[in-house]
């Protein structure tokens, strides 16, 4: 499909836009704006999502085909006036998968992996997952049962998505006048603060006028901070996408009786039995608490986030000429490097197994190339002795989990 071809510049002009607001920050002297641990954080999320994405995409616009296709409910041409009644429904959508997404835990746990960020940057705007992909894709189905044909929604999406990328950041203040309309930077990060006054505000992607309509907006009066209000304590890869259903779960075990199991499930976030995350996280707690400890063995993770950019980019681009084998091992390599990079942000001893996993699966997978799969064993058995012989595992852990003092 040609708009994922076209996806695959999607990374590097991510990169480039956060290169320029990284070097704005620093001339504008405001190194609080970006986190070492949390940006490296976020961009492993985005490259996730973009990743499984594209085994996904596909499903979402044969979808939209299938509803205009079969159940469309109007015959609605393309003209200009029809452009923007399709830009105000798709903002009028998203409100409301927005602010359900706040306020049904089951969609607030696709969704609050957004909020974990405790910094508001372009790399926050890369906090979003393929479970929220999936259900605010379900939301958007009404435009094409409405009428509207699937090349205009999709093309109006991609629209919302680059306009929504550019309101993550804080070096661009208050434009008052602009907010009477626009979803300005200042206005979705009031939408990223933990400050009680600025909770469960400012919905809308593009325009104001939903949440002035609704009663949700909120103007920025004091400097926002920014995250959850009980922070996560963790940078786990894993732990960050699925601990919110770990916590229904748990609520949903406590509960008594149909009518509180279902609240357990769809319920109000703000229910939420606040001593179930740190129940939960006992056995997830490092050194994020610390702030004067740093991992100083950075470039290590610089080079998996830049190999993961570049295997993305690529696979991307040729997506559609691959065979699923191919797929599957740049899928599965990617992921595990992912899970590699949050497990070293927590200098976890077992990623030394990681670096063996995947040293398997790229000898394994040229074998198969080479039609000698039947000679799988032969490299597993090389790295079982060389870590008998060498204690591989100790000088690894001694070099790349370093940690450093920071003031």
């Amino acid at each position: 499909m040609e708009h994922i071809n076209f996806l695959a510049f999607a990374m590097p002009a991510f990169f480039l836009f956060l290169f320029l607001e990284y070097k704005i920050a620093q001339r504008r002297k405001r190194p609080e704006i970006f986190n070492y641990e949390s940006s490296v954080s976020n961009i492993s999320i985005g490259i996730a999502e973009r990743l499984i994405n594209l085994f996904i995409a596909a499903s979402f616009y044969q979808l939209y085909y299938l509803i205009y296709d079969n159940y469309r409910i109007f015959d609605i041409p393309s003209n200009v006036f029809v452009w923007i009644a399709l830009i105000l429904a798709t903002d009028f959508v998203w409100y409301w998968y927005h602010r359900l997404g706040h306020e049904v835990n089951f969609f607030w746990a696709a969704h609050i992996v957004h909020h974990h960020s405790e910094e508001f940057n372009f790399t926050a705007a890369a906090r979003i997952t393929t479970f929220q992909a999936v259900i605010r894709t379900g939301f958007w189905c009404v435009l094409p049962l409405l009428g509207f044909h699937p090349s205009m929604v999709i093309t109006m999406l991609i629209v919302h998505g680059a306009y929504s990328f550019f309101t993550h950041t804080q070096l661009i203040g208050r434009i008052k006048w602009l907010e009477y309309v626009f979803v300005t930077p200042s206005v979705h990060g009031i939408h990223h603060a933990s400050d009680e006054k600025y909770l469960d505000k400012n919905y809308g992607d593009m325009f104001t006028f939903w949440d002035r309509l609704f009663g949700t907006f909120q103007e920025e009066e004091e400097k926002p901070k920014y995250g959850l209000t009980h922070p996560l304590k963790s940078y786990s890869f894993l732990w960050q996408h699925f601990h919110y259903y770990f916590e229904i779960y748990e609520l949903w075990k406590r509960s008594t009786g149909f009518k509180a199991k279902w609240k357990a499930v769809f319920g109000s976030p703000a229910h939420m039995d606040q001593d179930i995350r740190p129940t939960l996280e006992k056995r997830f707690l490092q050194d994020k608490a610390n702030p004067h400890q740093r991992l100083r063995f950075k470039n290590y993770l610089y080079i998996q986030l830049g190999i993961c950019t570049l295997f993305l980019t690529v696979f991307t681009y040729y997506f559609d000429w691959l065979y699923i084998p191919d797929k599957v091992f740049v899928l599965s390599i990617i992921l595990v490097t992912l899970v590699n990079c949050g497990a070293l942000l927590e200098q976890r001893r077992w990623i030394y197994y990681l670096e063996y996993l995947r040293i398997f699966m790229v000898t394994t997978y040229f074998l198969y190339q080479e039609n000698l799969l039947s000679f799988f064993f032969i490299p597993l058995a090389i790295m079982i002795f060389a870590e008998q012989l060498f204690s591989l595992s100790t000088h690894y852990q001694n070099v790349v989990l370093q940690l450093e003092r920071s003031e």
